[in-house]
């Protein structure tokens, strides 16, 4: 069944119709038409320019994927792009979505079944009374959806920070190529994400921007919401990714005081076992020297052995090298 829906004076009159039937309500100022497409092929967005006199460049764009966040103004309808988010299996995933918005009339193109627009829907239910402001609202309901799905998988990436920030102090260094490695991803999804939250919170403000010429003054404070929305999501973002960054700063710093501990213990037993190296090589000589094939020479080598390596062991471990 095709999702679409007619608001005749601000009341929902029908839905789920043919989108063939599009035609017939677009023309009456009275009517606001929604309809969305999951998928369309070429023919599909080439017969719905058609009936709406949408711009060339608007539909290819619509057609091609991986396009910039952005708001296009054309001389019969506004074009946006923007980017619902999820976390599926610890994966990021980025859901592109075309919009078209005539004075009476919002078409959302979706590349993926995965973007809930039954939640939508629900939104626009649940505020049935707002319906009289017309597609305008449509779209607002639209994108305050999206931003908010930006805010629980930031809620979600912020959690999984603090988890990196618990297991980099826990001293583990068989786990430290883990924590590296999610450090990395990390940091390369909020990389992703911010670049995606910057220019949709751009979208909004030119939204806002124009103001009276698409929308009327009493939906205002609800787009400045959604715009509040677009600025938390975009600083932080940039926040969490400078923490992770951090982050990573703070692991290789760390492995760098493990390295120098680890120098300064090798460091240490290595002049300690010199020591008696060093004696025994000298009592090892084929001269004569002091004490030599006497049992007093035997004890005084044992005795410099131990009360030198006794006083290096102390004055490295005072200095905390063991």
């Amino acid at each position: 069944m095709d999702r679409t829906r007619l608001y005749r004076n601000g009341v929902l009159e029908a839905e789920g119709f043919p989108i063939d039937d599009v035609s017939e309500h677009v023309g009456d100022t009275s009517a606001v038409v929604w309809f969305d497409l999951c998928s369309p092929t070429q023919a599909d967005l080439a017969k719905i320019s058609e009936e709406l006199g949408l711009h060339p460049l608007a539909v290819e764009d619509a057609i091609h994927s991986q396009q910039r966040p952005k708001l296009d103004t054309y001389d019969s309808h506004l074009f946006i792009t923007v980017y619902a988010t999820r976390l599926a299996e610890d994966e990021l995933d980025f859901i592109e979505i075309s919009i078209f918005m005539t004075r009476n009339a919002l078409v959302t193109v979706r590349e993926s079944s995965e973007f809930d627009i039954d939640e939508v829907i629900r939104r626009w239910d649940a505020n049935a009374d707002m319906a009289k402001f017309g597609a305008p609202y449509l779209l607002h309901a639209l994108l305050d959806h999206i931003v908010d799905g930006h805010f629980e998988v930031l809620q979600v990436v912020d959690d999984r920070v603090e988890e990196l920030e618990d297991d980099l102090f826990q001293n583990n260094s068989r786990d430290m190529q883990h924590v590296q490695r999610r450090t990395f991803d990390m940091h390369k999804k909020l990389v992703r994400l911010r670049r995606l939250a910057v220019p949709t919170r751009e979208v909004v403000g030119s939204l806002l921007r124009r103001g009276e010429d698409i929308m009327d003054r009493g939906l205002t404070p609800y787009y400045q919401d959604v715009y509040d929305h677009t600025l938390r999501t975009a600083e932080w973002s940039e926040s969490l990714r400078d923490l992770v960054g951090n982050i990573r700063e703070a692991q290789v710093n760390q492995q760098g005081f493990r390295l120098n501990d680890i120098m300064k213990k090798i460091t240490s037993w290595a002049a300690i076992i010199a020591v008696p190296t060093m004696i025994t090589g000298f009592y090892g000589q084929n001269v004569p020297y002091p004490g030599f094939g006497q049992p007093i020479g035997f004890w005084v080598s044992t005795a410099l052995i131990v009360v030198g390596t006794i006083l290096l062991y102390r004055a490295f471990q005072k200095r905390n090298w063991l």
